[in-house]
């Protein structure tokens, strides 16, 4: 089996996923996924397609992650590993899909309009 290369986004963030044959190895920005990630809820987000599809420890991950926050990036790197097995079984598009890792989340952050504070907030209105 080749690598495969797919992409997962979520926000702002960006990652890149190559999956192979391998032991399980996850690899971020050339750092160990415990070093990445300091949270285990957050290595449990990555770790979901591979529990969900019954792969745990068969295929090595590297992942370039960029932008947005660590949460907006795990998400990202779940979505870019489902697109990788699906590619590898089209049987597991179901099940990733009945667990909601096939869909990209579309919220971004709304834009901040003229003559306004933020993108909703207004500035203090005052009658006299």
């Amino acid at each position: 089996m080749a690598v495969i290369n797919t992409l997962g986004r979520r926000k702002k963030s960006v990652a890149r996923v190559y999956l192979s044959e391998g032991k399980g190895k996850i690899t971020i920005n050339k750092r160990d996924v415990k070093d990445y990630f300091s949270s285990d809820m957050l290595v449990q987000v990555i770790n979901r397609p591979f529990v969900a599809t019954e792969n745990t420890g068969k295929y090595d991950v590297k992942v370039n992650a960029h932008g947005g926050g660590i949460s907006g990036q795990a998400d990202a790197i779940a979505l870019g590993i489902s697109r990788a097995l699906v590619e590898i079984n089209e049987e597991y598009k179901s099940v990733l899909r009945g667990e909601g890792l096939m869909t990209r989340d579309p919220r971004m952050v709304e834009r901040k309009k003229p003559g306004q504070k933020k993108a909703r907030k207004k500035f203090q209105f005052s009658k006299r």
